[in-house]
């Protein structure tokens, strides 16, 4: 499993520009492996895209595999930070806003979208992480109010996060079937959102977070109609 103490990995950062070089190189990667995939891009090309060499790419990360790790462990560590600020919100929570945090930033959407599949041994322990991160987020839910318990905490947050992640592997479709842009504005993807809070939504949330969330959404897609 991955050791989400530290979301870089590789040589032991420097201090001052180092640091800024490095992370410049990281979100420069995660655009280009969510453009291209891991396998299509080199590391003359992240090197390029983050203004840097490709020595100095070698030499914060060690190799390109070395890279991509770093990637996932950032974009795991990120979004369950962002989870997690999204369950302190308790029943106020505004869906709208937590959703658009994804936005900002490298594209970590796109970057599961892209690597989720490619059959790196990687992306296990990816999942992995990301389901021990939802049991621990979806708990402060329960405590804050907003998620029901569950007879199976784990079971629950590893159906959710594939669930979510499938969702993204699949987003093409989403946008096909539904016209709903799972990587873009969330408001664009009420009729996604919609049929997902009926599914799912009252079994997990508490009467009043699904019925206020439900209503949110729905406000948006008639103002779209």
């Amino acid at each position: 499993m991955l050791n989400m103490g530290s979301v870089e990995a590789g040589p032991p950062r420097a201090e001052g520009e180092d640091l800024t070089a490095r992370a410049r190189i990281r979100d420069a990667a995660i655009t280009c492996f969510a453009e291209a995939g891991v396998a299509g891009t080199s590391v003359r090309t992240v090197a390029a895209a983050a203004s840097v060499s490709p020595a100095l790419v070698i030499h914060h990360f060690g190799s390109k595999d070395a890279l991509r790790v770093a990637c996932d462990q950032y974009v795991a560590a990120l979004v369950r930070e962002q989870k997690s600020a999204a369950m302190a919100q308790g029943p106020g929570l505004d869906p709208f806003a937590a959703l658009r945090t994804y936005r900002d930033g490298p594209p970590l959407l796109a970057y599961l979208a892209r690597t989720l599949t490619d059959g790196s041994p990687h992306v296990a322990a990816l999942v992995d992480e990301m389901v021990e991160d939802a049991v621990a987020y979806m708990e402060q839910g329960v405590e804050a109010g907003m998620l029901k318990p569950s007879e199976d905490p784990r079971g629950r947050a590893a159906v959710m996060t594939l669930w979510s992640l499938g969702a993204l592997v699949l987003h093409e479709h989403a946008q096909r079937l539904l016209g709903a842009d799972l990587l873009g504005d969330p408001l664009l993807a009420t009729a996604y959102y919609l049929p997902g809070l009926e599914i799912m939504g009252a079994g997990l949330m508490t009467p009043e977070v699904h019925e206020r969330m439900h209503e949110q959404f729905r406000q948006i897609k008639e103002q779209q109609s």
